[in-house]
């Protein structure tokens, strides 16, 4: 795809809400995976949260807090409880994101593989691909994985690795575990038009400590962008 057509298709357009200034893509299919709907309401003399259009009195919803994920421009009023959800996924879109742009090199491999791939993976500029390059390129669409394993070499006494598993499908997601380095990823997700899932795993080197420390905060930002990716599914 030429970079003019990418660009058309990733524009964005300043539209007024209910519930205040909204910079959204012009194309609808082309939004963040990560972002959530606007919730319906219809204003009133009552106090509505504008993340969970529940009604409020002044008290319990006086917060105005930003609200990235439904791409408002400015902070918005919410609840108590929805004001510390978005307090929350504000790290994500502060640090987190940065990292994911930034990208990190790991050994990629694909399916079956007995080869791997020295590649750079990172988050495309649209928040919509995980992007691999090394001898080949590869794409990833972020909408269609559907289960993160993310490996840690942890330090519980004679324990070597602990596996956190996200799966997008489940009711609640996995935390990490505790202050255990992450290591490496398992990534499974599927492509349009071909059957079942296709798998990847990264994993960091052990070249550099500079390139280690980045490769471990990339996949802990991997990790928290899953868990923001089921919460946009389960909303």
């Amino acid at each position: 795809m030429s970079s003019g057509v990418a660009a058309r298709r990733d524009a964005k357009k300043l539209v007024r809400s209910p519930s205040g200034l909204r910079m959204v893509p012009e194309h609808r299919a082309f939004g963040s995976p990560f972002g959530l709907e606007e919730p319906q309401w219809v204003p009133d003399k009552e106090h509505h949260c504008r993340r969970c259009g529940r009604c409020f009195c002044d008290r319990c919803c006086s917060q105005k807090v930003s609200l990235r994920r439904m791409c408002f421009v400015d902070p918005v009023r919410q609840c108590a409880e929805c004001a510390l959800v978005s307090h929350k996924e504000a790290e994500f879109y502060d640090k987190q994101l940065k990292v994911l742009l930034s990208g990190a090199t790991f050994l990629v491999t694909f399916g079956n593989s007995e080869k791997s791939e020295t590649m750079v993976c990172r988050l495309s500029n649209n928040q919509r691909y995980l992007l691999l390059d090394g001898d080949s390129h590869h794409e990833v669409e972020i909408a269609h994985v559907s289960a993160v394993q993310l490996l840690t070499e942890g330090f519980p006494p004679g324990e070597k690795d602990i596996h956190t598993y996200t799966s997008l499908r489940r009711s609640q997601p996995a935390s990490e575990g505790g202050n255990a380095r992450a290591t490496g990823m398992f990534l499974q997700y599927t492509v349009p038009g071909a059957e079942g899932v296709t798998h990847l795993k990264l994993t960091a080197g052990e070249d550099a400590n500079a390139s280690r420390r980045q490769a471990a905060a990339w996949l802990a930002a991997m990790h928290k962008a899953a868990k923001l990716l089921y919460e946009s599914r389960d909303q």
